[in-house]
């Protein structure tokens, strides 16, 4: 049986690179609007109504528009919008964040697409808050550079667009200065925390890819984690995800081995290792997967938990298009392995 698709928002960065993912596909039929349509919005309307799964692409008031413009109750929206990724009655569409997600998102009539950001931030840190090595309240920092395109046309244009006034030579810039990133509030509330984490979010000057980090002072922690134990939390998480992948923990083997029997790891044991010195955020680039690391230092009792993904990919487009498999019934990796 087919189903039918429709994007509302198919020309934006998001859209199209998810169009790109279902162009292949069989049993998929993609509504498609002419140009001088999709502005209208008796047209929207329309297509809005008719099709199986609606896919929103678009600013967060339009979102909102576009759901109240829904007037069919068998049609199902996944919105990859910020709109509603705290909205009661949405389905948080992140498969691999929850024991029993997946299934939530598959029985769903509305998902929200996580943030690109989120999604790293939420994947290192909810499984160390159910655990219960992250205490709720505690006070966590999250610091991320993204590609350009996580910001759309209007910054793609300021960082390409040579003849445009609003090109900038810049290589870096920082923003979020005012400690109200639109990704803060599904970051506390899908991570369990009691307060909202101190996000530090950096554009680069590169197209896509993305590094999120989570910085930890272990010694302040009850229980005084080791960077081993921040790993096995991680690793036994999502062992057997397919698209979240937990890098080797880049110790020794007698070391590992003490610290699977309970004994103390000395500096003696870690001292000979060769870490991972550098990681590119472009690691990941025009892939749908998520890898997260885990580095640390037991001597100072500190540890930096990593997240590489592309934000169009994991972070965005791949995301949606996994939520629609779930949602449609279909294998969930299809189109994206």
């Amino acid at each position: 049986m087919t189903a039918t698709i429709f994007i509302d928002g198919a020309a934006g960065t998001t859209g199209l690179e998810i169009r790109e993912r279902l162009a292949d596909r069989g049993g998929l039929e993609l509504i498609r609007l002419a140009d001088a349509e999709r502005k209208s919005a008796p047209a929207r309307r329309e297509a809005l109504n008719e099709a199986d799964l609606v896919i929103l692409c678009l600013p967060d008031d339009a979102a909102r528009e576009a759901v109240r413009m829904v007037e069919n109750p068998a049609v199902r929206i996944l919105d990859a919008s910020t709109a509603h990724r705290t909205a009661p009655g949405w389905v948080f569409g992140f498969p691999e964040l929850e024991p029993g997600q997946r299934e939530r998102i598959a029985a769903a009539k509305r998902v929200s697409n996580p943030g690109c950001y989120a999604t790293g931030f939420l994947a290192l840190v909810r499984p160390l808050v159910r655990a219960g090595i992250l205490p709720s309240d505690f006070p966590v920092t999250v610091h991320a550079v993204s590609g350009y395109s996580g910001g759309g046309k209007s910054m793609i244009e300021e960082f390409e667009a040579r003849e445009s006034p609003r090109y900038v030579e810049t290589a870096v810039r920082t923003y979020g200065l005012t400690l109200a990133h639109k990704h803060v509030p599904e970051m506390q509330k899908h991570s369990g925390l009691a307060h909202p984490p101190l996000f530090a979010p950096t554009v680069g000057r590169f197209y896509r890819g993305m590094i999120v980090e989570v910085p930890l002072q272990l010694w302040a922690l009850p229980g005084k984690p080791t960077v081993f134990d921040l790993h096995r939390a991680l690793n036994e998480a999502y062992r057997s995800e397919k698209l979240v992948e937990v890098a080797p923990f880049d110790a020794p083997l007698e070391a590992l081995k003490a610290h699977r029997e309970g004994r103390a790891v000395t500096p003696k044991m870690v001292e000979n290792t060769t870490p991972l010195q550098t990681l590119d955020a472009e690691l990941l680039k025009h892939s749908n997967g998520m890898k997260l690391f885990v580095f640390g230092n037991d001597k100072t009792q500190q540890a930096r938990l990593v997240a590489v993904l592309d934000n169009l990919g994991k972070g965005a487009a791949g995301a949606a298009v996994q939520n629609l498999n779930l949602m449609l019934g279909l294998p969930e990796t299809a189109g994206l392995l």
